[in-house]
């Protein structure tokens, strides 16, 4: 495996074995898909078609734990005609689980209501309001799904109450279970289900099943919500889920659910070409908003609804939702940023306002923590309290850094990528100063954070419509089973063209004889620092352009990086002692940066004296390797620049993903043997 740095962090690329390639192609795939399948560990048909089975057998649903407690208090339900509540959560994951357990039970016969919480009013998951609500309405049963495992306090609730409560759920348990009639629960402990990593919904799913008794038909039934509901919560893809989003797909090509129908329709969702993207960007963000804008009864409506009329208003009204939302959220975003300090970049951001709307700061939050390259935290306060969502990065573990700081909270809930939790307005402080820590004995602050996971590098003459469209074979692509990521290297950027208003970006690439097209969404020549003639390596998906009948090739850009011959590593090691003043004398005198390498620095450096030099490290150290064809570390670098700062030949302020360097105008010459990081350097190395 090789590792390259870029602009974002680290490329791992896997090369694949030939041997591998070449039994694969024997057993009737094609060379790239053979190329993609053996970089993923893949060395035989059988495995690529194990790992690839879209028809495998489903698991018994009764393998988990308090199944059997589950099904036999819902039946004795239904026999005794007790109203029951499916009580759910507002995303996409607890609305498909909420409208299966209702359907499903109603077509059985069963008084069932649906009940899920309004975000801004009640928060996440089982809540006294609801509980209240429900006992006064004369439900003898509450189920949950996607939610309940953390009710501890409400499952008391329900039974002083004399409300029988079963539990469904797929998220990660705390050490004491609720008391509850059943916990159904993939993760928990005591559970020796085979496949745990299923979705809310599909959860719910296997209730359904072990109280029909035919998984087969209750996957025909519902195939399409349990596909949008696993594909929404970013599953993975593997094992049982595959045949969830596979059945799931097909079942959406053809729905009979009058709202999905006019949903795909409303956004433009091709039902003749639609695939797991095609949720994630088209369909979810729509069905998430009635959560978000504190409408969730449309959403449950489209879904339960067997009126076209009526489907056709509910898609146009969850669209407009959608617009109201991305308006609501841009607003949010401006604010944060301008709360953000100025200076030293972050390792954790923690921000909070009374006027944030609650159902849209977790998009925010996960858009900063990409932006500022760090977990952020949004809170939205209300008087002494505050309710907030946050988002990852780099592997963060939100979850874990919540329960080591759950006495500063009044709740917290989630996992590692994403979490909120409630928190009273005068702990902020302390919250701030102790997850900011946690975040730094996590990180280093120079270490790349982002890792583009790449399946093999390869040339442009794969590249046909015939081999992309081999890749076909590996569908459904999603978490666990991604679409493939491609590497070329040595590419000549021929042209850039400006498109979507100025937002993206388009190319024209060129290796040997090959030239190929290329979309770069959201970006520019400033913000990648390409210009024509440059000579680059890119990292893409593959896919095939259809414009007035016909079908191109295109290379969907995910990164662009300058390409150099010489080595370029992105060790930050000995920079890091150095800043701590921890080197030893050999490892001062291994990054002590001779009179050449200064040289080379800084007459690049000069070439650029007239503008601000905006660049991340990682990809500036690349362009100074491949302009001088000499080997260059970040660490190396980073010293050069230090060394520069010192004796005020230029200012460099820090930001999390570039540098800003800005060349002094001074005639003078500079004594770099003044500056206190070669002081230092010299010092080490002698002591």
């Amino acid at each position: 495996m090789g590792v390259y740095i870029v602009k974002y962090g680290i490329w791992n690329v896997t090369q694949p074995a030939m041997g591998a390639v070449n039994a694969l192609v024997g057993g009737g795939y094609a060379p790239l898909t053979a190329m993609v399948l053996a970089s993923r560990g893949i060395s035989t048909p059988q495995e690529a078609r194990a790992l690839l089975a879209c028809n495998g057998p489903m698991h018994d649903p009764f393998r988990m734990t308090d199944m059997d407690l589950a099904v036999s208090r819902v039946r004795l339900a239904l026999q005794r005609g007790e109203k029951i509540a499916v009580f759910g959560d507002y995303d996409v994951d607890g609305i498909t689980a909420t409208c299966l357990l209702t359907d499903f039970l109603r077509r059985r016969g069963g008084s069932c209501i649906s009940y899920i919480p309004g975000r801004l009013e009640e928060g996440y998951g089982l809540n006294p309001i609801a509980i209240n609500q429900l006992h006064s309405e004369g439900v003898k049963l509450i189920i949950t799904v996607d939610c309940g495992i953390t009710a501890m306090e409400e499952a008391q609730m329900c039974r002083r109450l004399g409300i029988d409560l079963v539990i469904t759920d797929h998220h990660e348990c705390k050490q004491t279970l609720p008391q509850a009639i059943a916990v159904v629960d993939p993760h928990r402990p005591d559970c020796r289900y085979p496949h745990q990593n299923l979705s809310g919904v599909g959860v719910a799913f296997k209730l359904a099943s072990a109280l029909c008794g035919d998984q087969e038909e209750v996957l025909r039934d519902y195939a399409d919500m349990v596909c949008l509901g696993t594909v929404a919560d970013v599953m993975p893809l593997l094992g049982e889920n595959r045949t969830f989003v596979a059945q799931g797909l097909a079942s959406l090509a053809n729905t009979r659910r009058p709202g999905i129908a006019a949903l795909m329709a409303e956004s433009g969702c091709d039902p003749t070409n639609i695939t797991a993207s095609s949720i994630g960007f088209m369909l979810a963000p729509r069905i998430n908003a009635a959560g978000r804008m504190g409408q969730i009864d449309l959403a449950v409506e489209l879904f339960l609804t067997q009126d076209p009329q009526r489907a056709a208003e509910l898609a146009a009204a969850l669209c407009d939702l959608n617009r109201q939302r991305q308006a609501v959220e841009s607003t949010i975003y401006d604010q944060a940023i301008s709360m953000i300090p100025s200076g030293s970049p972050p390792q954790a951001l923690v921000l909070a306002d009374d006027t944030w709307h609650q159902g849209v700061v977790g998009i925010v939050a996960s858009r900063i923590a990409e932006e500022f390259s760090c977990p952020t935290f949004l809170i939205c306060l209300d008087g002494e309290h505050g309710k907030a969502s946050s988002r990852s990065y780099g592997g963060f573990n939100l979850f874990s850094s919540l329960t080591n700081l759950s006495h500063l909270l009044e709740s917290y809930g989630g996992h590692e990528l994403a979490a909120g939790f409630t928190i009273n307005r005068y702990n902020i402080p302390a919250f701030r100063d102790a997850i900011t820590q946690l975040a730094e004995e996590f990180y280093s602050d120079d270490t790349p954070r982002t890792v583009l996971e790449a399946d093999c590098a390869i040339s442009a003459d794969l590249l046909s419509i015939a081999g992309i469209e081999s890749l076909n074979a590996l569908e459904p692509c999603g978490n666990g089973c991604p679409r493939p990521v491609l590497i070329m290297e040595k590419v000549i950027v021929d042209r850039i063209q400006m498109v979507g208003s100025g937002r993206h970006m388009r190319l024209r690439l060129r290796q040997g004889n090959y030239r190929l097209n290329a979309i770069y969404f959201s970006a520019t020549p400033e913000s990648t620092f390409i210009q024509v003639g440059d000579v680059v390596d890119v990292a893409f998906h593959p896919q095939i352009n259809e414009f007035r009948g016909e079908r191109s090739v295109q290379l969907n850009l995910l990164d662009i990086r300058p390409c150099c011959c010489a080595p370029c590593c992105p060790d930050v090691s000995l920079y890091r002692k150095l800043r701590e003043d921890t080197l030893t004398p050999q490892e001062a005198a291994q990054l002590l940066p001779d009179r050449a390498m200064l040289g080379m620095v800084w007459r690049y450096l000069a070439l650029h004296a007239d503008t601000p030099l905006q660049e991340s490290p990682l990809c500036l150290c690349r362009k100074i390797v491949r302009w001088a064809n000499q080997p260059l570390n970040l660490g190396q670098l980073m010293t050069c620049l230090d060394i520069f700062r010192d004796v005020q030949l230029l200012t460099m302020q820090r930001m999390r993903k570039y540098i800003t360097i800005r060349l002094a105008h001074s005639s003078g010459k500079a004594d770099l043997n003044q500056s206190q990081t070669m002081q230092l350097l010299l010092q080490r190395k002698e002591s």
